[in-house]
């Protein structure tokens, strides 16, 4: 019996989610109204978390530009997209998890994953804790961007410095020997990058998983463990930053989280089958594109 539910553990939990969403969903006023107003914000987090999960960036790319696009605030743009990640990276960090257990735990290209980790985590959180809750960093938003308001021409100019990291990092991933371990200077690096990665998705939702994988990639790492490190750290990264916008300054706008998180959760699980199935290097360049569009459209230059 214990072995059945040990082989059954993945179908279990989808059911268990599945009940809490109904459960969610039916307590709703009126449930049906809602499907009707919000349920295509279904197929928006398939979209965001297959592209977050597949390579390494945030779901924020997705989601923010079309969230302006809505007229949302700049502080419901980025809180709901936290919330919604909270679903997506979280369902992708645990697939990611799983199949490192199952088939890289002694594999030496995989064996800088945990202190890829343990590095970037800790210093990400602070990062976050540091812009939500310090004075500085509101100063230092008004100095670089002029507050929050610009949240668009931050965001426009982010995407296009990482579709510009993306590019560069794209003939890398030709390569067929990888580092297999940490060096020196990628432990005075990966926390600085985890603390400024964590200070920029606290102003625009997304940052540090993208600099994390990108980094890693220059290096040398194997391209697909790069990638499960960024997934697995942006989904700690984004459940640290959700309390603040849904506690201290409440500005998630739940009914879009309910439907495009339950999307985000679909898209997480399949991410990687999508990774593994389809070339990396057409991904990132696919991917950079699309990254850059967004930062293109996002600037008022026209």
């Amino acid at each position: 019996m214990i072995s059945f539910f040990k082989r059954q553990t993945g179908k279990l939990i989808v059911v268990l989610l599945l009940f809490i969403w109904c459960g969610l969903w039916l307590a709703q006023p009126a449930p049906i109204e809602l499907v009707k107003e919000f349920g295509l914000f279904s197929g928006l987090g398939v979209i965001g978390a297959i592209f977050a999960n597949a390579t390494g960036a945030g779901g924020g790319v997705v989601f923010v530009p079309f969230f302006n696009y809505l007229s949302f605030s700049p502080q419901s743009v980025v809180a709901t997209s936290f919330a919604i990640q909270c679903c997506g990276m979280t369902a992708g960090a645990l697939t990611w998890a799983a199949y490192y257990k199952r088939q890289h735990k002694y594999d030496g290209y995989w064996q800088a994953l945990p202190s890829a980790l343990m590095l970037t985590i800790p210093s990400s959180i602070c990062g976050i804790g540091f812009a939500q809750y310090s004075s500085q960093s509101k100063l230092l938003l008004e100095h670089l961007w002029g507050g929050a308001n610009n949240l668009h021409i931050a965001f426009g100019s982010f995407s296009i410095l990482l579709a510009i990291a993306i590019f560069a990092s794209i003939p890398l991933m030709k390569r067929t020997h990888f580092i297999k371990e940490l060096q020196t200077k990628d432990l005075v690096f990966l926390p600085f990058i985890g603390f400024l990665g964590g200070i920029i998705t606290a102003w625009l939702s997304v940052g540090v998983g993208e600099l994390v994988a990108v980094y890693l990639i220059i290096r040398g790492f194997n391209v697909t463990m790069s990638i499960a490190v960024a997934v697995i750290l942006s989904a700690f990264t984004v459940w640290s930053a959700l309390p603040y916008h849904a506690f201290i300054n409440p500005s998630v706008v739940w009914q879009v989280v309910l439907f495009a998180g339950a999307g985000a959760i679909i898209g997480g699980m399949i991410a990687k089958y999508v990774v593994l199935a389809f070339s990396v290097q057409r991904l990132k360049l696919f991917f950079g594109m699309w990254v850059l569009i967004l930062g293109v459209t996002s600037l008022p230059i026209l």
